[in-house]
């Protein structure tokens, strides 16, 4: 059974950081690229970084320089470092996974992140 596991969201202020974790099981975590998107109520699900199996990233604009994706192969866990966190990334974040070859994909079942004074 497959189970990405997403914990470190909470409540922090403007200008604060955060460290997101995911914990993948049930995947051979190596054989995929990993990424974590956020969801504002009302708004469309949205990529905000994303890593590749070897190890490659990408930021969204809004994120980038404030955000740092990173992976542990060996603990099967990526992470989210977020800084300097602004109201409007306020959102439930969730992980993803999807497989190198056979573009499966999974979810988890989200943290969420309130920036707010």
């Amino acid at each position: 059974q497959v189970q990405l596991v997403e914990s470190g969201g909470g409540l922090v202020q403007p200008g604060g950081s955060l460290r997101l974790s995911c914990a993948a099981s049930g995947i051979t975590f190596r054989n995929y690229d990993m990424g974590w998107y956020r969801q504002a109520p009302g708004e469309q699900r949205e990529l905000v970084a994303a890593i590749t199996s070897g190890g490659s990233t990408n930021y969204a604009d809004s994120v980038k320089g404030r955000f740092t994706i990173s992976r542990d192969n060996a603990e099967n866990t990526v992470y989210l470092q977020m800084n300097s966190l602004k109201p409007e990334d306020t959102a439930v974040y969730y992980c993803h996974a999807r497989h190198l070859w056979s573009a499966r994909a999974y979810w988890g079942q989200g943290t969420q992140v309130t920036v707010s004074s």
